[in-house]
């Protein structure tokens, strides 16, 4: 069977690094491979499968013979790379937000809605970090018990933010503790011994854009009413890597805990850590570095009917970007989406 061309766009960064890894891990399979930057870093040398790779820049001429791109270079990047890949008979899978919500552009998590991947035309989006973690746990619970309402709220890990902005919490920290002024840049308040409650610009309704992003995204991914009511606040938190969510569903049909526990615990991708007793619960050091999703925490909701409160954490470079991003390659090479 043919196998595809395929090319790492924004390969030296802290997500595209991961990209690689992961598509080791994974056991990808392709003919050929590219590793691609900007000007700025092309040259560099990559390690993969026990062989080394010059960094090669990102121009559109480069893309000539490349079926399928994972990209991670930022949503400028892509939307300039974006019409140069697909007219060349490419497929982007883009990290970036910038088609998530474009009606033609399926907003894929690799087991939850794998079918939109037919409805491509050349551009695949996935979703961002915090979406991304909360669909593998949402997708089983809203099938069997259909989801009526939902609040999250996430406490997000400074890698979310780059490499940038796990030196300032390193530097800040160091600078904090040994009684010395430091000037944050990536953040607008210090990162260290701190909680923000602002990842992203404010909309005019209040919400930062990281918020609208799991409202929005969550909807389309797993195909909710537009009117379902979704309610998110986003917090950085001065920890290195993994994302936490603290999630409370309101779902339209009778549902207990343990029920919960026995479908996440079947479930694509999920892991349950659930024992309080023993004090068995996720946390972002137990998540960091692996692809599950943990949940815990599982309980009844006080305030809502039908209503479940979980926690759930992941490490945000995997499966809210870089996993991801190759999982969907893995199954537009197996679905023979490609190619065409």
């Amino acid at each position: 069977m043919k196998k595809p061309n395929i090319a790492i766009l924004g390969a030296t960064g802290v997500v595209g690094r991961e990209i690689t890894k992961i598509t080791e891990e994974l056991n990808i399979e392709f003919d050929t491979i590219k590793f691609l930057s900007s000007a700025r870093s092309a040259g560099s040398k990559i390690e993969f499968k026990g062989k080394e790779y010059t960094v090669e820049e990102a121009t559109p001429e480069i893309f000539e013979g490349i079926d399928i791109v994972m990209a991670s270079a930022g949503g400028s990047t892509s939307q300039k790379f974006a019409p140069e890949i697909v007219k060349r008979g490419g497929i982007i899978i883009d990290n970036s937000s910038a088609f998530r919500m474009e009606k033609d552009v399926p907003l894929v998590i690799a087991g939850v809605n794998d079918e939109d991947l037919r409805q491509h035309k050349g551009i695949i989006a996935n979703p961002n970090c915090s979406t991304s973690q909360l669909m593998l746990v949402l997708e089983p619970l809203n099938k069997k018990f259909g989801i009526k309402r939902l609040i999250v709220s996430t406490y997000q890990a400074v890698s979310g933010a780059g490499l940038a902005a796990i030196n300032e919490l390193k530097d800040d920290t160091e600078a904090n503790l040994a009684g010395k002024d430091f000037e944050n840049k990536c953040f607008k308040k210090p990162i260290s011994f701190n909680v923000i409650p602002q990842i992203d610009v404010f909309c005019e309704n209040g919400y930062t854009k990281e918020e609208m992003k799991v409202v929005n995204e969550t909807k389309k991914i797993l195909h909710l009413a537009p009117e379902t009511p979704i309610s998110c606040t986003a917090a950085r938190v001065p920890v290195f890597n993994g994302h936490s969510e603290a999630v409370d569903i309101e779902f339209a049909s009778k549902v207990e805990p343990d029920e919960i526990r026995e479908i996440l615990n079947n479930a694509y991708g999920v892991e349950v850590m659930d024992n309080p007793d023993n004090f068995e619960y996720p946390t972002t050091r137990d998540a960091s570095g692996v692809n599950p999703v943990f949940v815990g925490r599982i309980r009844k909701n006080l305030a809502f009917d039908n209503g479940i409160s979980l926690w759930c954490v992941a490490d945000n470079l995997r499966i809210g970007a870089a996993l991801n991003t190759v999982r969907i390659c893995k199954k537009v090479i197996e679905m023979g989406l490609w190619g065409k």
